[in-house]
């Protein structure tokens, strides 16, 4: 099982950097079929072959993934798609 971990800083105050995590959700979920809950500080973010989340901290984001064995084939235009949209939204 591959994994991807990212951590990302942030300036932003709490409730415009969960909006900007809110707007990342929605383009994953039309994207690639996910599903996308909140529970407090943190999105989690779920489909076949994908099991993850994003931390939302005081002054950076963790995104942390489980890439199934398909999806594990994936994982380099994977990470660097997140870690090209955090660069924009953050």
């Amino acid at each position: 099982m591959s994994r991807i971990d990212i951590r990302h800083p942030h300036a932003l105050p709490k409730a415009k950097a969960k909006k900007a995590i809110d707007e990342v959700a929605k383009k994953l979920a039309e994207r690639f079929q996910m599903e996308c809950a909140w529970n407090g500080d943190i999105l989690n973010f779920t489909r076949s072959g994908v099991d993850g989340q994003i931390e939302l901290g005081k002054d950076d984001l963790h995104v942390h993934a489980k890439l199934g064995f398909l999806t594990a084939m994936f994982k380099d235009p994977i990470e660097n798609e997140i870690k090209r949209v955090l660069q924009e939204r953050f």
